[in-house]
């Protein structure tokens, strides 16, 4: 059997489409507009660093650059179109995906009651009753407005209380809906009183087989190829085991061929793509040469052995890496041109001066940083400091590395 050979740059231009990366970013980014935006790339990752912009705002800017965050605060709290929960982390999803999150909720309900015990090392359980009444009789809460006089954890471990630890629950296993933030604090209500009766009713939601099928399927078409290990981590919901027996399947009914990803040094990786993927219309399309800031976590770069393969770019956050032994800065962001990651710039919105303050830019290697690129840089960073809602840009001395 020949198995098909994906060269280096068809796998790039192949997955910087289906990750919204190949087109010039342009166009509104507003109501449909923006829940297309973000039913194209599956979900949004929330996170509070805001160096320049939030995390959830900047992927959301990459793509759209007429976004600005009001657009999602009105989609999600006032519209209705998202719902929050967890991938691999905190996000935001179409509404529309939420009966497939059923399963994960049921998962987590039977999980989380022994790990929290054991992280957070308190009787959380007993105020899980307590927590639903209040919320019954008050309306929604936020973390603050429940256990006011309870003890903090031992652990360290986010200093939660058991209320708050509570809710957490209560909001994973589904009892409680996240109707918005306060900031960056989540405020509950009960999922009954906010959603539609048959979204409430485990009963109308689609069984663990069928799932399995639409996070595999959905994963699959949003990279463009994968593994099964990979697959299993576009969600999070499902075990590489379940994703393993799912491509077999598909492979025996023909809907899958397994194929061979070249690397950026080269070497071939095995994987799986629909059957045409040799066909497919993004590889007669050159990535814009447009210049585009990242976000640390970028889908396209979530995944940073992958992103290695595929573009040689070897990265990590070193925010957790004590300052003295950082390679590059506490958040530095990675720079996509064309079907290259060219360089990664670290740089802080300093809104107290009205100013962006760019530290340092490093080059990648085999990248020429001239005019040309300088002039794209200084472009991407006039329009990206309206999303950091400052007006001036500077640049400390030998910040160009």
């Amino acid at each position: 059997m020949n198995i098909r050979k994906l060269g280096n740059r068809d796998a790039r231009r192949i997955f910087l489409h289906r990750h919204l990366l190949s087109d010039t970013p342009t166009g509104p980014a507003q109501g449909a507009d923006l829940l297309n935006l973000i039913e194209g790339l599956g979900f949004v990752q929330l996170d509070s660093i805001n160096t320049v912009a939030r995390a959830h705002d900047l992927i959301l800017f990459a793509r759209k650059p007429r976004y600005r965050p009001q657009a999602l605060k009105t989609l999600y709290e006032r519209d209705g179109g998202l719902f929050e929960h967890w991938t691999h982390d905190a996000a935001v999803v179409p509404m529309a995906y939420y009966a497939y999150w059923e399963m994960r909720r049921k998962r987590d309900a039977a999980t989380l009651r022994k790990r929290y015990r054991n992280w957070h090392q308190h009787d959380f359980e007993s105020q899980l009753q307590n927590v639903l009444d209040q919320i019954r009789e008050q309306g929604p809460v936020c973390s603050a407005d429940v256990g006011k006089d309870e003890k903090r954890s031992n652990s360290g471990w986010w200093d939660w209380h058991p209320s708050k630890t509570a809710l957490e629950y209560l909001w994973r296993a589904g009892a409680l809906h996240v109707v918005g933030r306060d900031g960056f604090q989540k405020r509950y209500d009960l999922t009954e009183r906010v959603l539609e009766t048959h979204l409430c009713d485990p009963a109308h939601a689609p069984d663990d087989a069928q799932t399995i099928d639409w996070c595999c399927s959905g994963a699959l078409d949003r990279l463009g190829f994968a593994t099964h290990t990979e697959l299993a981590a576009f969600w999070a919901h499902i075990t590489p085991a379940e994703a393993k027996q799912w491509v077999t399947r598909e492979l025996a009914l023909g809907q899958l061929e397994p194929i061979e990803v070249i690397a950026a040094d080269g070497s071939a990786r095995s994987a799986y793509a629909r059957p045409g993927i040799g066909d497919d219309p993004a590889l007669l399309n050159a990535p814009t040469q447009r210049l585009r800031v990242l976000s640390p976590f970028d889908p396209a770069l979530r995944d940073r052995q992958r992103a290695e393969r595929l573009f040689g770019f070897s990265y990590r956050i070193e925010m957790f890496v004590p300052e003295a032994k950082r390679i590059y800065g506490y958040y530095v962001f990675p720079i996509l041109q064309g079907d290259s990651i060219i360089a990664r710039v670290d740089m802080k919105a300093f809104r107290g001066l009205d100013t962006l303050v760019v530290r340092a830019l490093w080059v990648e290697p085999g990248t020429r940083w001239g005019k040309a690129r300088q002039s794209a840089f200084e472009a991407e960073l006039a329009r990206l400091i309206r999303l950091a809602g400052v007006s001036k840009i500077t640049y400390e001395d030998g910040w160009l590395r």
